[in-house]
């Protein structure tokens, strides 16, 4: 055919998932394709495409399961303006390859059969939007929650949706549409052992505390910290007592394990992904992208 219809074979040998200390990474390879003398198992590609591979995202064909003997449902938070992202919407609605941010998220939840409930929380007035009516009018398993003023009383009322008889539940942020479904069965598999899991992944960057601003206090112990991401899959009476116990003590709380931490129990570190961000400001469009 044409130049521009050009097939390459690709080897896929040097694709590896590989473990250390137990812990899966996930390997990344931006490259351009040279040649079609190759050998193996092969997949098309045009020539001269940048193509980004990722040995768990696209090349895992074993999936794990939701916990047997567990009754799981997810709290989906999509209730915050998402005012550092300076757009003209929330930033669960943005635009993300040709779709809102918040139906990657319903489309990766609605498709684990497992799961008994999915609790979205957000404000009445975005309810009625377009892209979401196929999923309310398709699936009884999506119901709605309202916002609350912080955080964590959004998590509450999303809570309050959950059946009775859930066994575990977790906590995701809409602008986390990046999270994979191995992610999610592994921090439901943590959970179901130890009752708190969260996912997180080991910090890259050296961190310095400073009191005012202006100066270096201290270094921190990288080798001690973890960049804690969602979901955050607990016991939902833990949860429930969790809450209580820090309205009680007038406690505020910036994520969902913290108030179980409050408690002086354990949460299980689920190690994650570094491709699960945040997105925050523009500039994690792009990189989401």
């Amino acid at each position: 055919g044409s130049d521009d219809n050009l097939i390459a074979l690709l080897d896929l040998e040097f694709l590896r998932h590989y473990s250390t200390s137990g812990a899966s990474e996930t390997i990344f390879m931006n490259f351009r394709l040279r040649s079609s003398r190759v050998t193996g198992p092969k997949i098309r590609v045009p020539i001269g495409s940048s193509c980004l591979f990722s040995s768990t995202a696209a090349f895992r064909s074993k999936r794990m399961a939701l916990p047997s003997g567990e009754k799981c449902s997810f709290v989906l938070l999509a209730g915050g303006s998402g005012s550092r992202m300076k757009a003209d919407r929330p930033k669960q609605f943005l635009d993300l390859l040709g779709k809102p941010v918040l139906q990657w998220d319903l489309e990766l939840l609605l498709g684990i059969e497992e799961l008994d409930r999915i609790v979205l929380v957000i404000a009445e007035e975005f309810r009625t939007m377009d892209f979401l009516q196929p999923f309310v009018d398709g699936d009884s398993r999506l119901v709605f929650a309202a916002p609350g003023k912080e955080r964590q009383n959004s998590v509450e009322n999303g809570l309050a949706g959950v059946a009775d008889d859930c066994t575990l539940v977790a906590i995701h942020d809409a602008a986390r549409p990046l999270v994979t479904r191995e992610s999610i069965d592994k921090c439901f598999a943590d959970a179901a052992a130890h009752d708190a899991a969260v996912l997180a992944v080991p910090c890259k960057p050296t961190i310095k505390e400073s009191n005012d601003g202006e100066f270096v206090l201290k270094t921190l112990d990288r080798s001690k910290l973890w960049d804690i991401q969602t979901p955050q899959i607990l016991r939902p009476q833990m949860l429930r007592d969790g809450f209580k116990n820090a309205n009680d003590k007038g406690l505020a709380v910036t994520d969902d394990v913290s108030v179980v931490e409050l408690m002086g129990k354990p949460v299980k570190l689920t190690v994650g992904e570094y491709t699960n961000l945040k997105l925050t400001t523009p500039e994690d469009m792009i990189i989401a992208e």
